[in-house]
C-alpha cells in the first residue's frame, strides 16, 4: 500500500511540475525584454524537480536503483526550492486582479510582455501549481522520513528488528 501512495504522490508531482514548466516556459517565451530573476528561478526549480521526480518515480518502480539517503536529500532540496519559489512568486505578484490596468503596469513580473493580462494569469496559475507541488513534495518527504531513509522497510511483509531476540542472546 505504501508503494501505491508513493506512486500517487510522484504522479501528482509529475502532473504539477508539467503544468508549472509549461506555464513558466510560456511566460519566458512571451517576454520581449528579458525576464525578472524570479521567473528564471522558477524555471530552474522546475528542472530540479524534474530530476527529483524522475529519479523518485524510477526508484519507486524499481527499488534496486534507489539510494534511500539520496532520495531523502533530493526530496528535501526540492521541497525547500519549491517553497521558496512559491513564496517569491506570490509576494511579487501581490495577488491582484489581472484586469486592473494600473496593477499590470506597476508589477515587475507582469510587465515585459505584449499581453500582460495573459502573463499575469499564467504566473498566478503557476504559483498555485507550485503550492500543490509543494504539498505533494512534503508528502513524499514525510514518507521518506517515516521510513528513516530506508525505503525498503515500507514494503509489506518485511519487518526490521533492531533489538536482539532470545535466540541471539
Amino acid at each position: 500500500m505504501a508503494n501505491k501512495v508513493k506512486i500517487s504522490l510522484r504522479s501528482i508531482q509529475v502532473l504539477c511540475n508539467t503544468l508549472c514548466t509549461a506555464l513558466i516556459s510560456d511566460v519566458i517565451s512571451d517576454a520581449f525584454a528579458g525576464n525578472p530573476s524570479s521567473v528564471n528561478y522558477a524555471i530552474f526549480v522546475c528542472v530540479i524537480v524534474w530530476i527529483v521526480c524522475l529519479y523518485g518515480m524510477a526508484g519507486t518502480l524499481k527499488e534496486s536503483i534507489l539510494l534511500p539517503k539520496a532520495i531523502l536529500i533530493l526530496d528535501s532540496v526540492a521541497t525547500i526550492f519549491v517553497f521558496i519559489v512559491g513564496v517569491v512568486l506570490a509576494a511579487k505578484l501581490r495577488v491582484h486582479s489581472c484586469r486592473k490596468k494600473a496593477y499590470l503596469l506597476s508589477n515587475s513580473l507582469v510587465n515585459g510582455s505584449h499581453n500582460p493580462s495573459k502573463r499575469c494569469h499564467e504566473l498566478q496559475a503557476a504559483t498555485a501549481f507550485f503550492w500543490f507541488l509543494f504539498l505533494s513534495l512534503v508528502g513524499s518527504l514525510i514518507i521518506d522520513v517515516v521510513a528513516g531513509g530506508d525505503i525498503v522497510s515500507l514494503r509489506p511483509g518485511r519487518i526490521r528488528r533492531s533489538v536482539l531476540s532470545m535466540s541471539q542472546v
